[in-house]
């Protein structure tokens, strides 16, 4: 229990201690913070209560940084004994923070008054394919649908890297992209606003620890250490120029126009209790992809479309736990021919789609590439997303008595530039 008052119906109990960079207006200053109920609790204003054998010597630098990336490459050690010192000041029974009103005053912050921002500077972004649900649906819509996955999907988590400059956090607009597409396979290409618009459900995570040298892999037994912490993320979709230009070397215009990621970053061992058994993978993958320990999370996953202002409608219900590769597994491949993996790196899982069709986490999958309409709680419907319209992704795992949440990730699709002149 915490001295500061948690709804039970909250995504930030004690147990959670998510963190985040924020500021507000009598403080423009970018500053970390954990959410604890309704408040933040500014790391900048209380750094020197850190008083561990390790934290004890870095806190002061490492949380007046602006952003996550130096408390990241401290590595997993560090990341615990912060974790422990925060549950104890926090605790009902600890009075430092507790019976000190004047250091209580300036060091929590109602999240109401604050503005997020981008947890980390993020240096590179990779995204993967990790969910066979999801994978074998495309493969079916666009290929054989006896033989949706291509021969190395079992194999090797596929995935791509992307573009980290366009990655935003959770209320930044998104603009609907012009580009090149092909509507008929018997016609020349045309040059437009994307007609295809679509939302992927994804959830991303930050790597931390020293960074691994140029042409040394990061071992499977090891990889858990290098991961931070998980957010929501939208990997935004323009379907139709993405299908016009990813033969031959795959994804990159339809991807790069924006990618939003939750503000909180929950931590892995936060997320300790919710684990649940790997996906049975089959063939057995190669030694370097091996590990027996469950690294899988049972993690309630939801996607609403809210059409103009109006009351969302919940399209999508999935879990976490529906992923075919683990993170563990994403991140040695990743690594195995010796990239460099710095901290601040962001990694993501690729949509996660569940087996049933109220669990598929994209619009070209609810909506069966436009062929099965989703209706809207306004009589609407969408094959894709329209301007106007506001995607809304949650997530939390359900404890016993309390919620560890991620906060909302969100963003408004906006009408595209007028490039017609």
């Amino acid at each position: 229990m915490s001295f500061i008052e948690v709804d039970p119906d909250s995504s930030f109990p004690i147990e959670n201690l998510p963190y985040g960079v924020f500021s507000t207006n009598s403080e423009p200053k970018h500053r970390i913070g954990v959410a604890i109920g309704k408040f933040i609790l500014d790391l900048s204003k209380i750094s020197q209560l850190f008083q561990g054998k390790l934290m004890y010597n870095v806190a002061d630098d490492v949380f007046q940084e602006p952003t996550l990336n130096k408390f990241l490459a401290l590595g997993h050690h560090y990341w615990h004994e912060a974790r422990q010192t925060l549950i104890q000041l926090l605790s009902k029974d600890c009075a430092t923070l507790r019976d000190n009103q004047e250091l209580r005053k300036k060091a929590f912050v109602l999240q109401t008054e604050a503005l997020m921002h981008l947890p980390a500077n993020i240096g590179d972004y990779t995204d993967f394919y990790s969910s066979i649900e999801h994978a074998t649906n495309v493969g079916s819509m666009f290929r054989d649908p006896s033989k949706p996955l291509l021969p190395n999907w079992r194999y090797i988590p596929v995935g791509y890297h992307g573009r980290a400059s366009s990655v935003v956090v959770s209320g930044t607009p998104i603009r609907r992209p012009n580009g090149q597409t092909r509507p008929s396979d018997d016609q020349p290409p045309m040059f437009g606003p994307c007609r295809g618009m679509d939302f992927e459900l994804e959830m991303a995570y930050l790597i931390g620890g020293p960074e691994n040298k140029l042409g040394e892999p990061i071992p499977i037994e090891t990889a858990h250490e290098r991961i931070f912490g998980m957010c929501l993320m939208n990997d935004w979709s323009a379907r139709d120029i993405q299908k016009w230009e990813y033969v031959p070397l795959g994804p990159f215009l339809g991807k790069n126009l924006g990618t939003t990621i939750s503000p909180w970053v929950v931590t892995i061992e936060a997320l300790e209790q919710f684990k649940v058994a790997n996906v049975s993978q089959d063939p057995k993958p190669f030694p370097y992809l091996v590990h027996d320990d469950p690294f899988n999370f049972d993690i309630h996953l939801t996607v609403s479309i809210k059409p103009n202002g109006e009351e969302p409608s919940v399209v999508s219900n999935s879990n976490f736990r529906y992923l075919y590769w683990t993170l563990k597994q994403q991140l040695a491949h990743h690594s195995i021919t010796g990239c460099n993996i710095r901290p601040g790196d962001l990694l993501a899982t690729g949509t996660i789609s569940g087996p049933t069709p109220g669990s598929y986490g994209s619009m070209l999958e609810l909506a069966w590439k436009g062929t099965k309409p989703v209706q809207l709680k306004n009589g609407q419907t969408r094959k894709y997303l329209e301007d106007g319209d506001t995607v809304i992704m949650d997530g939390y795992c359900q404890g016993n008595g309390y919620r560890i949440g991620f906060g909302k990730c969100e963003g408004l699709l906006t009408p595209a530039l007028n490039l017609s002149k």
